[in-house]
């Protein structure tokens, strides 16, 4: 059998190693296994996986350590790093950050979220070995930006699935399926710009703290915009918070001057949005999440009705890549 993809798995303790390795390995996954941070650096540098799942207390060299090292090296600085970590402070979230991290989970770990975490990490891996030095830099720094908020979860993952589900449902050619997935990563890129007082905010936004989170469009524009190879991008990071009805921002466009990619995506992007849970509200049930879409849709004239539409008929086929994690 063909593997899914390679996973180094460090711990200094090896009956989590042996767990690990079993666990993924049964799933198709080939595991490497390191039980010291100098053996992962060797093993990171020569074979170059497509996961490495590190332990953050060891012996010696910690793994925060371990993934600095990982990322000052032109072999490996684009490895995503997953922590196995049993603390959850924000503190300790910031420091694996600061360090490189790109994802975390907690010991003892869930089986559903390992797999699901691995599986969508190496899909991600795999669509950045095509791309030049400055895109994959650019697409490891949204999915940092991911990180930095807990509640968004796989936001990024699943709206690029869920973003080409609908796009082959409404014909799409397969360059507007490439755009929708790499929009699924970038579109709010911009939030690296975003003060965490603001973008964790527990609550309401004040209206001067809106005016700065409206900004993270433009400046996600500006991020983007030297790479040639993204521009089909720029009109979804731009837009995707336009409404038909002309509300919306940065520019206020209403109806069709709101590009056609753009009106498909938002619709997969508030989707995932309200049938996943936030720090400002629980997760909302699917029949609801239609309920509200619909509403906006046809009663406020705010999104597509097309592609409302088409995205109900995939739901209540059972499809769609997003929806609750």
């Amino acid at each position: 059998m063909m593997s899914r993809g390679t996973v180094l798995a460090v711990d200094d303790d090896p009956e989590v190693l042996e767990a690990l390795a079993d666990t993924l390995g049964l799933l198709g996954y080939e595991v490497w296994q390191a039980l010291d941070g100098e053996t992962a650096l060797m093993l990171a540098r020569e074979r170059q996986p497509d996961v490495i799942l590190l332990d953050v207390q060891m012996p010696g060299m910690d793994g925060y350590e371990v993934c600095r090292r990982l990322k000052a090296t032109e072999e490996a600085q684009l490895i995503p790093v997953v922590f196995l970590t049993g603390r959850k402070g924000r503190e300790d979230r910031i420091k694996g950050l600061d360090a490189g991290a790109t994802d975390f989970l907690s010991k003892p770990c869930d089986l559903t979220d390992l797999e699901v975490r691995v599986r969508n990490l190496v899909g991600f891996r795999r669509l950045t070995q095509d791309l030049d030095s400055a895109e994959r830099i650019l697409f490891s720094i949204a999915r940092t930006i991911e990180a930095r908020d807990e509640s968004t979860g796989e936001h990024c993952d699943r709206l690029a699935r869920a973003a080409v589900e609908l796009g082959r449902h409404l014909d799409l050619d397969d360059d507007s399926l490439q755009t929708l997935r790499r929009a699924g990563y970038l579109h709010d890129i911009g939030k690296i710009g975003i003060p965490d007082a603001v973008l964790l905010k527990q609550g309401p936004l004040t209206e001067s703290e809106w005016s700065i989170m409206r900004g993270h469009v433009e400046i996600g524009v500006d991020i983007c915009s030297p790479l040639r190879t993204l521009r089909p991008v720029l009109p979804i990071i731009r837009h995707h918070h336009e409404k038909l009805d002309g509300t919306g921002y940065p520019d206020g466009l209403a109806g069709n001057e709101i590009p056609h990619l753009a009106r498909v995506f938002q619709v997969v992007d508030i989707f995932d949005a309200l049938t996943n849970e936030r720090c400002y509200r629980e997760a909302l049930p699917v029949a609801e999440a239609l309920e509200i879409l619909r509403a906006e849709t046809f009663e406020r004239g705010w999104w597509d009705p097309r592609a409302v539409e088409s995205l109900a008929a995939l739901v209540e086929q059972g499809g769609l890549g997003c929806g609750p994690a």
